[in-house]
This record gives C-alpha cells, sequence and structure tokens, in this order.
C-alpha cells in the first residue's frame, strides 16, 4: 500500500478499523494471474499474540485449493470513501481529490480443520448478529444436522496469519484549519451516507474547530427534544 506519512496510522488503530468493517477483498496469486473474492471476516489472535483473520469460501471457489500456509495473500478492507471537489476549499489552486479509509492485511493462508470450521461459523454469525440487538442471536443449532452438515461441506474455512498491517486514513490531514472545515463542510452537504460519515471523521479529527457549530442530527436531536 502506498501510503503518504500524513495519512498513515498505526498498527492497532488499522486492526481495530479492519475488525470494525469485518467485510474485505481476500487476493492470491495463482501462479499466473490474481485471484480475488469480496467476504466476511472476524479477526483473532494467535497464542503468542499474532493477528488472525478468519473467514471461508466455496469449495469450489479458486481460492480454496491456494491456501499453501506459504505463499502470502493480501486482504483490503476498505471503509467510507468521497469525492471532495475543488470549490469546496477555502484556499484557491485545489485539486479534485478523494477520502477514504483503508487497511491492508499480508500473511499466509491455511485451511481450517473440521472442528475449527464449526467454531469459525459460529464466531462469525455471532460476530454480525450481535450488531442487531436485540433481536435474538441465530444460532446454527437451529438447523437440522443433516443440513448444517451439508452446508459445511461446501465450503472450506481459511485463516489468515496477518504479518503485515498497513492503514491509510486519507482525511486532508496535510491541509489548513479553514480548508479542513471548509471540506467537513462540503462533504456534510452531500446525501451519500459515506460523505457524511467522512464528515464526522475530520470533525472527530479537529473538534476544536467544530466546538459552535451543529450538525442536522443534532440540531435535530435538540428540536424533537423541545417539543
Amino acid at each position: 500500500m502506498y501510503t503518504p506519512p500524513m495519512f498513515k496510522t498505526d498498527r492497532a488503530a488499522s486492526l481495530a478499523f479492519a475488525e470494525a468493517r469485518g467485510f474485505g477483498t481476500v487476493c492470491a496469486w495463482n501462479g499466473s494471474r490474481p485471484v480475488a473474492s469480496s467476504l466476511p471476516f472476524f479477526l483473532t489472535s494467535a497464542d503468542d499474540g499474532t493477528p488472525q483473520a478468519l473467514f471461508h469460501v466455496a469449495r469450489h471457489n479458486p481460492l480454496a485449493s491456494l491456501a499453501d500456509g506459504a505463499s502470502p495473500w493480501l486482504m483490503a478492507v476498505n471503509g467510507a470513501d468521497a469525492y471532495v471537489s475543488p470549490d469546496w476549499y477555502a484556499s484557491p489552486d485545489q485539486v479534485p481529490t478523494w477520502l477514504y479509509k483503508a487497511v491492508h492485511l499480508t500473511g499466509t493462508v491455511r485451511p481450517l480443520s473440521g472442528d475449527e470450521l464449526g467454531r469459525h461459523l459460529d464466531a462469525l454469525s455471532a460476530r454480525f448478529e450481535g450488531q442487531l440487538a436485540p433481536k435474538p442471536p441465530w444460532l446454527s443449532s437451529k438447523m437440522t444436522a443433516g443440513r448444517l452438515d451439508a452446508m459445511k461441506k461446501a465450503i472450506v474455512g481459511l485463516v489468515m496469519t496477518v504479518e503485515e498491517v498497513e492503514g491509510s486514513f486519507k482525511l486532508n490531514q496535510h491541509k489548513s484549519d479553514a480548508d479542513h472545515v471548509a471540506i467537513a463542510a462540503g462533504l456534510s452537504r452531500q446525501p451519500e451516507a459515506a460523505a457524511q460519515v467522512l464528515a464526522n471523521e475530520m470533525r472527530a479529527l479537529r473538534p476544536q474547530l467544530f466546538e459552535s457549530q451543529t450538525t442536522p442530527l443534532d440540531a435535530k436531536t435538540t428540536s424533537e427534544g423541545a417539543k
């Protein structure tokens, strides 16, 4: 990953972002060309503290046969992204750009054993079912044994031993306070959810610049509370 120093984030923040996102694109090399799939994952760690990313693919996915435990794979985890117009800046002579948050995890990948696969599937569903509370979480025990066994046979569980962590959070950190405020305002006016997310990320970077401002959500909350 090419990351200018002003956008480079540390290892802990990169891993936290990847874990919170839980969805990425895994890429391997088959000897002649890259092979990739987009999939959900979760992070854990080995006994020595080394990060691990666990995921699975369909048994007929070409990636399944490439997990030799020796060749490096790449997992790209992307967050919100949004276009920035030069017209939004307070300063003149600006150019179009794109803001985003992204993390790359690199490491070797091996297949999971049958017992590991079962634990992986339960942990993965628990990871995302937890986001749906107060809905009671779905459990694999709700499936008939035959159906669950058939589904397990149709997939291959995989685990990446994460050897390298790279993160780039491009939020115009190198711009002046005036431009920082102007770009956050420009993003906040856009209808896309990703632009709104990045506007909030920019506010969090330099909160002192926005202390006197009220976001649309804050204004709505205040208005409803006054009724």
